[in-house]
């Protein structure tokens, strides 16, 4: 057991380290899940600034038909220098400047004087052209925030990611709001993420949303649940192997102990036979008659005691062979318990008082053999379990059989375990009640191989109660 124990510790270790591995990987797999989630939602941001220039471009269309077109060009007369600078402006209806295209050296934005090594060349033209968008448009088509909202819903959407909450808010390089979305309340537990849209003016476009949690762990579900799954099964198993060991070590322990009181049990007869017998043989010169019956009594005791195990040893044995077979016949039970209660009264190393009611002829089906030893059983457990004085009384009705006796009991923690093979109730430092644990099995394997059912009731010092109910078998 020393061995097994070892070895449990060392099994459980290993799964523990399996486990935190597990959980490690598990981390560093969210990490990485989270990493590409926050690029696409980036990426999203990014388009849906595209997707909102381009709207407001729209708008900006929308309203240039209803407005007058004015050109104002420099007097090429008035100055001989080469034309420098083109301005071309857009006045609505009521003569309020919609938009203006300026090119003047030194004033338009700055153009990026060569081409990033980080971004492609149409990620690097998507964005100037953007930012020049910004740097023009911002100033007179103002902000609309649910547009932004839907186009950036839309393409976190399309990138399999839907936050319950979402809005878009336009602020400056130290996060003081420029364009308030009203659909924002709290910021406490929501997610952030910032793209700048206008570097001159330090303008950027912030997006709250729901955290990310929920959707990197729909990633990692699968995983997960894997993961759980397997330690759950390994888990389960080493339970069930640890529950069948423990079981294992208790039946061999009780076995154990089966040996060990058989081995006195046996011994027992045994010598007290042998000492009769060789007192008869060795001492006995005066060939007194009453000393050659008393030691012939108590060879003949012992002898039939050692008998008695032997046949329940055998009859156990036969339990164990699943071919074993009952031979029931139709007999009187009323009659067959007298004959036993009569065989049982014959024993004289104590006082016994065995009482029978009975309600007449009560026809029985069943192995009147099996019965007989069932029979034995429980009164010699009466007998033996009780004090110098035995009061035994049986009733026998058309549906039932109760043995009830004045001895010492059983106290309740035992009583669910006493038809256990090998379980013997503990009686402390007594001597003189002896068993191997075998015999009310016995007992309860035969009655249930019948039909039939046993049950007790029993309280210390107040005797004990076996109920045999026959289930129907009754004629």
């Amino acid at each position: 057991m020393k061995k097994f124990r070892i070895n449990s510790i060392i099994f459980i270790s290993v799964i523990a380290v399996i486990f935190g591995c597990n959980v490690f990987y598990l981390v560093k797999l969210y990490g990485s899940i989270r990493n590409d989630a926050e690029r696409e939602v980036m990426r999203a941001m990014t388009d849906a600034d595209i997707d909102d220039l381009m709207y407001r471009a729209g708008r900006a269309q929308a309203l240039a038909s209803n407005v007058q077109m004015q050109e104002e060009a420099a007097d090429a007369a008035e100055s001989k220098a080469p034309r420098r600078a083109e301005a071309t402006t857009y006045r609505d209806e009521n003569g309020q400047l919609i938009s203006v295209r300026t090119e003047v050296d030194g004033t338009v934005v700055e153009e990026p004087s060569a081409l990033s090594e980080n971004l492609s060349y149409a990620n690097q033209m998507v964005d100037a052209m953007s930012r020049q968008f910004h740097a023009i448009m911002d100033k007179y088509i103002p902000y609309d925030m649910a547009v932004m909202d839907s186009v950036l819903s839309n393409q976190l959407n399309n990138r399999f990611i839907y936050p319950e909450f979402l809005c878009v808010e336009v602020v400056n390089g130290i996060d003081s709001v420029i364009c308030h979305n009203p659909k924002l309340k709290e910021k406490a537990e929501l997610d952030s993420f910032r793209i700048c849209i206008n570097p001159d003016e330090g303008i950027y476009y912030k997006a709250y949303m729901t955290p990310l949690t929920r959707h990197i762990l729909s990633q990692m579900m699968g995983v997960i649940v894997t993961i759980f799954l397997l330690m759950i099964a390994f888990a389960a198993a080493f339970w069930y192997l640890f529950h069948t060991v423990s079981k294992l070590r208790t039946i061999e322990e009780m076995k154990d102990d089966f040996v060990s009181n058989m081995t006195h049990e046996l011994k027992t007869p045994i010598s007290i036979a042998y000492s009769a017998n060789d007192a008869l043989l060795n001492y006995d010169d005066t060939n007194d008659p009453e000393k050659k019956s008393a030691y012939l009594a108590i060879a003949m005791k012992q002898l039939k005691r050692l008998g008695e195990l032997v046949e329940n040893i055998l009859a156990m044995s036969m339990e164990r062979r699943k071919t074993m077979t009952l031979k029931p016949e139709q007999f009187d039970l009323s009659k067959l318990t007298a004959e036993i209660a009569e065989a049982q009264q014959l024993r004289c190393d104590k006082n016994i008082e065995i009482g029978i009611e009975s309600e007449g002829a009560v026809i029985v089906t069943a192995d009147k053999s099996h019965i007989s030893n069932v029979l034995n059983n429980l009164i010699d457990n009466a007998i033996k379990y009780s004090g110098d004085s035995v009061a035994i009384n049986i009733r026998i009705k058309n549906d039932r059989l109760e043995v009830a006796d004045n001895g010492i009991g059983i106290p309740s923690k035992s009583q669910p375990y006493i038809f256990d093979k090998f379980y013997r109730v503990p009686h402390g430092n007594r001597q003189d009640v002896r068993g191997y644990g075998i015999g009310l099995y016995y007992v309860k394997h035969i009655l249930e191989k019948t039909g039939w059912s046993i049950s007790v009731k029993s309280q210390p010092g107040h005797g004990s109660i076996f109920t045999i109910k026959f289930n129907g078998n009754e004629s």
